[in-house]
């Protein structure tokens, strides 16, 4: 996720900073980290720090009940005072909300906003497919060919991620995209193509954090935590997996979408209730033709920073 991960020639005073090419600016930029130090602590190379975190880790990740505590308190009238210096210090455009800032009740409630239709266009081309959610984006053309995730040598396990052995005969050979959501984005997913919604299933699991600071350490997180899956069956891609990762503080995953049922692209499909979270969409083979931006950046393990609606990619053409 950060420049030269892949070749592990990051320096000393880059290992706690997170870079990403953003669609919008066309640059490379640094990304502002909500709760920088709370995450250095439990995950970086301090020696007191790597000891005293192992202890707190396991309660904040394996205990559900500290999460969901989290979360409540977000829903409390009086953290609305948070909401007004959150969209201060990280610059986010109040122009996009469905509703007025005072309009909202709790910090939680900002944090599952919508926004305004024209706010995010959709790319309808039949033959395309759109980013599912704002959020920063990394992608892996051919699973049976890994060169490696964050950090070299650390590959992906799609059995651990799936258990179950027919999804992964499916999609071994198939297409990755890991979309990740930080604080401080849009929390709401999306349907990237029309096609068929199946039933949602659940795989519980823990909740640690899905920062880079995090998965450069330990990419087993994504298959270690709490997660929900469904299959999407489409004209032109196939049948897609879909699947939500919960992260440390998230209170929830949300379904809103009617499961059995024919969907449209840049439907609703659900929200996460507050914290950081990650989104996985996984492809047959030979199903999808990567944008090329996503291409080129992800193979030097930098994210793409895309909006909900954008271009993810269109169909396969041999």
């Amino acid at each position: 996720m950060v420049i030269f991960i892949l070749h592990g020639a990051i320096s000393t005073s880059m290992k706690n900073r997170v870079f990403f090419f953003d669609r919008t600016s066309g640059k490379v930029e640094q990304e502002k980290i909500y709760g920088q130090i709370f995450l250095e602590f439990l995950y970086g190379n301090n020696r007191f720090c790597r000891a005293f975190a192992k202890l707190i880790r396991p309660i904040l990740s394996k205990l559900s009940l500290m999460s969901r505590f989290y979360g409540w308190i977000q829903t409390q009238r009086f953290s609305k005072k948070k909401i007004r210096p959150f969209i201060e210090k990280f610059h986010i455009d109040v122009s996009e909300f469905e509703k007025k800032i005072n309009g909202f009740e709790n910090f939680n409630d900002f944090f599952i906003r919508k926004l305004k239709p024209s706010a995010r266009p959709i790319d309808w081309d039949s033959k395309s497919i759109v980013m599912p959610a704002d959020g920063r984006y990394l992608v892996v053309e051919n699973l049976s060919d890994q060169q490696g995730f964050f950090v070299k040598g650390q590959k992906f396990n799609l059995s651990k991620l799936l258990k179950n052995d027919g999804l992964v005969q499916k999609y071994k050979e198939g297409s990755l995209v890991l979309a990740r959501l930080c604080p401080t984005d849009y929390h709401r997913f999306h349907f990237p193509c029309d096609g068929i919604a199946k039933k949602t299933k659940l795989i519980n699991g823990f909740l640690y954090s899905v920062n880079p600071l995090a998965l450069r350490k330990r990419l087993k997180i994504l298959w270690q935590n709490k997660r929900e899956m469904t299959l999407i069956q489409t004209e032109h891609f196939g049948e897609i997996l879909f699947v939500e990762v919960g992260a440390t503080f998230v209170g929830s995953i949300k379904q809103t979408f009617k499961e059995n049922s024919c969907i449209k692209k840049g439907e609703e499909k659900g929200f996460f209730e507050f914290g950081g979270s990650s989104v996985i969409m996984l492809f047959e083979k030979n199903r999808v033709e990567f944008e090329k931006d996503l291409k080129l950046y992800s193979k030097q393990g930098l994210e793409v920073r895309a909006l909900f609606g954008q271009r993810l990619g269109k169909v396969f053409q041999p």
